[in-house]
């Protein structure tokens, strides 16, 4: 039988011009001879995205520390001095005011004792008394005081009057008596968070890492190369570690009515915590003028920031549009000139009249406070909380609490926001990573790829919470 060719083969053309049947196609699979000419190459890609990457906030803030156990237990101390809100003045009786206490949840007693003295107010008017009974010692809730000034209350409050507000300031004994009856015990609150384990995993096969591309890959880590697997498992580390990132962020704790798994429970991140134990400052400057007005917004915060721990340096993380909020606001003090006085005293920096072309600012003072301000990529970001509007920004304290550690037993200084992560002898997971399978260097198994795994147990501390401000928006 002779042979039978049905190849199309070339055809050799009269002139020195491309046409379909004298040139190959590089798309020759598909026979898209708009292809025909080679086009001009750029072998490296365009980083249209700049860096990518939002790690860093955590290393900026705090720390991180290893632990071996699966729960991190911490103690914060509770307020010195005694005082009450939410009190209602009841009635007189024998000549005695009665005030009765709504405790805080948690509380079963009143912490004020007889001939201590007291400060009652409604805000505007004020009324100095002297305690007559003791409450140390019983779960009564009822208060009875006599006013310095008048016979009664009823002539500063009216009987039913609620939401007034108690606090101790000393006490008065007569001579020849006995002294103090009763003692009050410290208290503390207790707080706890247990770690997440986050894993990711990279997988190749032994084909695709051999194949070379015409594309030169590059990563913000230093990765490059014409191999296009590299960059996805550059990618997915790089990925990872921003995941470790957003989960102390933005983790919660799983509520009883969740249906999560009961082996998965959460972990308490950032958000949660400020939202749980700290201070919520909603539509900053949203509906005031912009600049000078949102001023009266800050100083409520400053005025919060004096009823709790009174941090003098604090750290301020911004979205872009709340960080133009706070430029606006600082420099509209400086309206009037630079000789004006109703120019601000920015102290964190020399405060000359070329100032007046950086419309940015990186730092100012107000009050008894310094504030150090940056935009958060985090939150500015399309693909992470820039898709969102209500994270505006969060104020850290700067600087480290102390707190007494249940585990070492003893108070140790940490800073306010940090990590810890499991680790021992026997393994760190700080930051796992290992590879699996055939290919790569890898001898594992008989799988015709390699896979790379990465693996973290972590969680956040935040201590002293009720110095942390988060900004929101509800507009």
């Amino acid at each position: 039988m002779g042979l039978v060719n049905n190849t199309d083969g070339l055809v050799p053309a009269q002139k020195q011009v491309i046409l379909k049947d004298n040139y190959m196609s590089f798309t020759d699979g598909t026979r898209d001879f708009a292809q025909q000419y080679l086009p001009e190459l750029y072998e490296a890609e365009v980083e249209r995205y700049g860096n990518r990457t939002l790690q860093g906030f955590l290393r900026m803030v705090g720390a991180e520390m290893p632990m071996t156990s699966d729960q991190v237990v911490w103690s914060e101390q509770n307020r010195l001095h005694v005082a009450y809100d939410n009190v209602e003045f009841d009635a007189v009786t024998a000549g005695d005011s009665d005030l009765i206490i709504t405790l805080p949840a948690g509380n079963t007693r009143v912490a004020i004792r007889k001939n201590q003295t007291i400060v009652v107010s409604n805000g505007l008017t004020t009324a100095k008394c002297l305690v007559v009974n003791d409450l140390m010692d019983s779960t009564g809730t009822t208060l009875k005081v006599r006013p310095y000034g008048a016979a009664d209350l009823t002539s500063y409050f009216t009987a039913g009057d609620t939401g007034l507000k108690i606090f101790v300031y000393g006490s008065e004994f007569g001579k020849g008596t006995d002294g103090m009856v009763g003692a009050i015990q410290p208290d503390f609150k207790q707080f706890d968070n247990k770690p997440i384990i986050i894993k990711d995993k990279f997988e190749v096969s032994g084909s695709d890492a051999s194949q070379i591309g015409w594309v030169e890959v590059a990563t913000e880590d230093g990765t490059s190369g014409y191999l296009w697997y590299l960059k996805a498992e550059s990618e997915t580390r790089l990925r990872f570690e921003d995941y470790l990132e957003m989960s102390m962020v933005e983790a919660e704790k799983k509520a009883a009515a969740s249906t999560i798994d009961a082996k998965l429970g959460g972990s308490e991140g950032l958000f949660a915590a400020i939202e749980d134990r700290g201070n919520i400052y909603n539509d900053f400057a949203g509906a005031a003028a912009p600049g000078s007005g949102a001023l009266g917004d800050f100083d409520v915060i400053l005025k919060q920031l004096d009823k709790e721990g009174a941090i003098e340096e604090n750290m301020l993380f911004l979205s872009r549009a709340t960080a133009l909020d706070f430029d606006d606001m600082i420099a509209a003090q400086a309206g009037g000139g630079y000789a004006s006085t109703a120019n601000a005293s920015y102290g964190l920096f020399n405060n000359e009249e070329e100032m007046a072309l950086n419309f940015g600012f990186s730092g100012f003072r107000r009050g008894s406070y310094d504030f150090y301000k940056t935009d958060w990529k985090y939150l500015n970001d399309a693909s992470t909380r820039g898709l969102t509007a209500d994270i505006d920004g969060v104020m850290i304290p700067a600087g480290t609490s102390t707190v007494y550690d249940q585990v070492l037993g003893q108070n140790i200084r940490r800073p306010f926001l940090h990590v810890r992560y499991r680790a021992s002898e026997t393994d760190d997971r700080r930051m796992k990573s290992w590879i699996t399978g055939s290919v790569g260097g890898a001898y594992t198994s008989s799988l015709d790829a390699m896979e790379v795994h990465f693996l973290s147990e972590r969680c956040l501390c935040v201590q002293g919470a009720n110095n942390f401000v988060l900004f929101k928006s509800t507009i």
